[in-house]
């Protein structure tokens, strides 16, 4: 062998060593971040780890494996998904809905058992999609959907997105002899955290896209998406529940079968309980009604089992079920009312909103009137129509939704709705894009959606203008009469948002408004004055730009800095803007793009406006919270939740909704409820108003 191939050799060797062990170290690393919630490593040095991977893949394509963690967002966009048979069905559950149905349940299982001793494990029913793992020679080779049980959707490209999924097997000890297993199978519930649903329909709601119903929608919707880039975006996650070796249960119990899957790496529900009796089944469904509101995901039951493999076989399944198991379901926060009619609301972007008007009812402690229909073709999927009786639903702080129509209690009286094809306020054809849910008025010159932009632009999270509300908007956007209704309509008083700056000069026609004065008019005057400062983020925010929300903006305003940086980026320069990506980038080019947005933007200049960061007295604010995740909660006793947000976030921090293991830090003051309490439960560090600003520098 020659000194040159001797190099070559030692190289090769020497590269898949290290390919071999960053990928080991990456999994470790997944394993105790995405399912233990407990990782060792920062951020940064696990994606430097991942780019070096990468490189060294990229110089040895050959190496690459489906079971490397580059590959968890590999797949090309899907023209579909194949079918695939399961080994064994994937059966439904009864349901139950009382104490009593789980005693009968029990006596039923106890009747065929007979005699024949058995205990029960209790799961929480995770309220998500159901999916099949199946893996051979420990590496992960399908992903199928439950379908219609016999039958699901391949879904393998999405499924490897999800970080809690292992692509291949964690060693988990000798426990048992797996010389002789062709096939291991992993059943779960993937699901998405209600952290992830809220910033989903948040964003969504801001660029006036269709949001989701409920989680549950929202994890089925994803997983069918033909772009696994996306999937891997959304952070769903999944808790796995049953274990099968070639088709059959894999060991004596199924308390076995959960203790396998945790220590092979498959994250499993922690709440689960072993239960001597039924009382003791009764006694957890009884705790996690009252607990479920402090979880970071949606359960709306409890799943029963028993526990026992041997008495599952001889208590069998019907077609459908398997008698040896059975869900109890919580009270579900659904309410019957009747639907009155349908208004159709238009927003800023002109998305057109229909909004089913109710008979009042009271849901979840507050009187609903009103819920969303979402957009023409959910309207068309419930098949609604006026005087139906309906089932609305509410998901925490999320809008009231139509569910269901009752279509046994009609009476024939009903009427069918039209989706309007104009515009309900200017008249304007409307227009459907064809890759979107909803229908937009086009006009650019709307009233509703200059008033809908109004609104936002002075709200409390962008210029912070107090009073401009519903009301007063109608007003100076509309034409004015005068009073001894001689005269042609005058033109109303801002027909834009930079008009708003020009009202300094109109104060006498703003007071002969109705109900204003001189008090209010010399109020708003105030505000409008102090908004000029607000500065580049909360400025962007206000313009309303599509896909643009509160945090997008604050991330365009540090990386630019300026609004003049910022409209001549280039669409590929913003979409590598951190967070960012190809269609915010879209979005913002194209409205930069349009003169009468650029002709806005000097208007607000001349009148003022900051278009930059707003300046700060001293050294720049460190950012010694990089990296951190904060909670907030109850009343803090200076600071307002927005303050303190904003705090947080010029310090490099992240404020999420909800507590988990992987929040570092809640902030709570007076009247701090169950985060406070799952806080304390996980162990986290708890701050006082004083701590946070202490440690913020």
């Amino acid at each position: 062998m020659t000194e040159s191939t001797r190099k070559r050799t030692t190289k090769a060797a020497s590269i898949e060593a290290e390919i071999a062990e960053l990928r080991r170290e990456l999994a470790e690393h997944d394993y105790r971040y995405y399912v233990r919630s407990e990782p060792t490593i920062s951020d940064v040095e696990y994606d430097g780890m991942l780019r070096r991977l990468r490189d060294l893949e990229t110089e040895r394509p050959d190496l690459v494996t489906p079971d490397s963690p580059t590959q968890r967002v590999s797949g090309q966009i899907a023209e579909g998904f194949e079918e695939y048979r399961h080994a064994r069905p994937m059966l439904s559950l009864d349901n139950s809905y009382s104490i009593e149905d789980l005693r009968d349940w029990a006596a039923r299982c106890e009747k065929l058992a007979e005699g024949r001793a058995f205990d029960y494990v209790a799961e929480l029913k995770i309220d998500g999609l159901s999916m099949s793992l199946i893996y051979a020679e420990g590496t992960l080779q399908r992903a199928v959907t439950r379908g219609d049980g016999v039958r699901g959707e391949v879904v393998t490209s999405n499924a490897r997105t999800i970080r809690s999924i292992p692509l291949a097997l964690k060693d988990g000890g000798a426990q048992v002899d797996l010389s002789a297993v062709r096939e291991i199978e992993v059943r779960g519930e993937v699901f998405l955290p209600r952290e992830s649903f809220e910033k989903i329909n948040r964003e969504r709601a801001e660029a006036e896209l269709a949001t989701f119903a409920n989680p549950r929608n929202a994890a089925s919707g994803t997983m069918r998406m033909l772009d696994p880039r996306i999937v891997a975006e959304r952070n769903l996650d999944i808790f796995c529940y049953q274990l099968l070796f070639d088709g059959a249960p894999a060991l004596p119990s199924h308390f076995d079968s959960l203790a396998w899957m945790t220590a092979h790496g498959f994250k499993v529900n922690p709440h689960y309980r072993h239960c001597p009796t039924i009382d003791d089944v009764i006694a957890f469904c009884d705790a996690w009604g009252e607990k479920r509101d402090g979880l970071n995901y949606e359960i709306d039951g409890v799943v029963v089992k028993v526990n026992q493999v041997a008495i599952q076989d001889e208590l069998g399944s019907t077609a459908k079920s398997p008698r040896w198991a059975i869900a109890y379901k919580f009270p579900a926060r659904q309410v019957s009312t009747q639907l009155l009619d349908v208004l159709y609301q238009v927003g800023r972007t002109g998305a057109v909103t229909p909004v089913a008007v109710l008979d009042p009812v009271l849901l979840a402690g507050t009187t609903v009137a009103r819920a969303s229909l979402h957009n023409a073709d959910e309207m068309m999927r419930l098949g609604v129509r006026r005087g139906d009786f309906v089932f609305i639903e509410k998901s925490g702080e999320i809008i009231p939704q139509v569910i269901k129509v009752i279509v046994e209690r009609r009476t024939g009286d009903e009427t069918e709705f039209t989706f309007p094809s104009r515009c309900p306020v200017c008249e304007t054809s409307l227009v459907k894009p064809e890759d979107e849910a909803v229908t937009r008025c086009p006009n650019p010159d709307c009233p509703a959606k200059l008033r809908a932009g109004l609104l936002h632009f002075s709200g409390r999270r962008a210029m912070r203008i107090d009073g401009l509300g519903e009301a007063l908007v109608e007003q100076l956007t509309s034409p004015r009469i005068e009073r001894d209704d001689r005269a042609e309509p005058l033109p109303p008083l801002v027909a834009d948002i930079a008009d708003l700056y020009d009202l300094p000069g109109k104060r006498d026609e703003l007071i002969a408004l109705d109900r204003m004065g001189a008090k209010s008019a010399d109020n708003l005057l105030s505000q409008i004055e102090s908004s000029r400062q607000a500065g580049m983020a909360r400025l962007l925010y206000g313009l309303g730009i599509r896909h643009v929300g509160e945090r997008t903006a604050v991330i365009l305003a540090r990386h630019f800095s300026s609004m003049e940086k910022l409209a001549a980026a280039s669409r590929e320069e913003l979409a590598r803007v951190f967070e960012v990506g190809e269609v915010v980038a879209a979005s913002i080019a194209d409205w930069f793009a349009e003169k009468r947005n650029r002709d806005l933007l000097a208007r607000l200049a001349s009148a003022g406006v900051k278009m930059d960061l707003p300046e700060t007295d001293g050294p720049p604010v460190q950012r010694v919270f990089e990296g951190k995740t904060f909670v907030l909660t109850g009343t803090l006793p200076t600071m307002k939740r927005d303050e303190a947000k904003e705090f947080i976030e010029s310090r490099g921090g992240r404020v999420s909704s909800s507590v988990s293991r992987k929040t570092d830090f809640v902030v709570a003051g007076d009247d701090a409820g169950s985060k406070l309490t799952k806080a304390q439960e996980l162990n986290l560090q708890i701050l006082t108003e004083d701590d946070l600003r202490l440690l913020g520098g």
